[in-house]
């Protein structure tokens, strides 16, 4: 197994290079022509390659193409998606605008039709107050006259009893005065007075 030799730091990657050529070709071995030439020119070079100005024209080509791939992509497919979105939102948003405005003339239009019940209910409880009212008066107009006529009769019958029970007692108290006028005079004078004198006389006596 051969030793591998190390070139010392600083050594010259050409005079390795030469000296592996030497070797190969002391050794019969072949070595292409300018393999030398690209490995120093590798070396040598640094650097990205997209900032070399003989791979811009590759570089632009291909930033048209991408350029191009995403314009189309944007408007044919982004963009009108967006837009669709956008569309369906305003319709959606003004749909639900012209639903609410139809919710809101809709709770308008029953409120007034509520007030306007609530008028017609107060109108007709005013209406039947009054009626009742009117009706009840009427009533108690009648009542209260019926009330009065019974109360009226049952004056009359009463002072009419009354009457009756003063002839009455007027009678028996005559008839009492004539017996006690007919014993005193028969006690005084000692004659004996008829009821018949006694009860001329009481009537002189009041007509006088």
């Amino acid at each position: 197994m051969a030793a591998e030799t190390t070139p010392p730091p600083g050594a010259d990657i050409r005079d390795g290079n030469t000296a592996a050529e030497t070797a190969g070709a002391a050794h019969g071995d072949h070595v292409p022509a300018g393999t030398t030439e690209v490995a120093a020119h590798g070396s040598e070079s640094g650097g990205l390659p997209q900032f070399k100005f003989e791979h811009w024209g590759g570089q632009i080509v291909w930033l048209f193409l991408i350029f191009a791939v995403l314009y189309i992509l944007l408007a044919k497919v982004f963009v009108p998606r967006l837009r669709k979105i956008q569309d369906n939102r305003q319709a959606t948003i003004a749909e639900a605008v012209n639903q609410a405005r139809s919710v809101q003339a809709e709770a308008e239009a029953q409120a007034k039709a509520a007030q306007a019940e609530i008028d017609d209910a107060r109108a007709r409880s005013r209406s039947l107050a009054a009626d009742a009212k009117a009706k009840a008066a009427a009533e108690l107009a009648v009542s209260q006259k019926a009330e009065d006529d019974r109360l009226q009769a049952q004056m009359d019958e009463a002072e009419a009893r009354i009457r009756g029970l003063r002839d009455q007692a007027m009678s028996n108290v005559r008839g009492i005065a004539g017996e006690t006028a007919q014993a005193m005079v028969e006690k005084l004078t000692g004659q004996k007075v008829t009821a018949a004198e006694i009860d001329a006389a009481l009537t002189a006596q009041g007509a006088a």
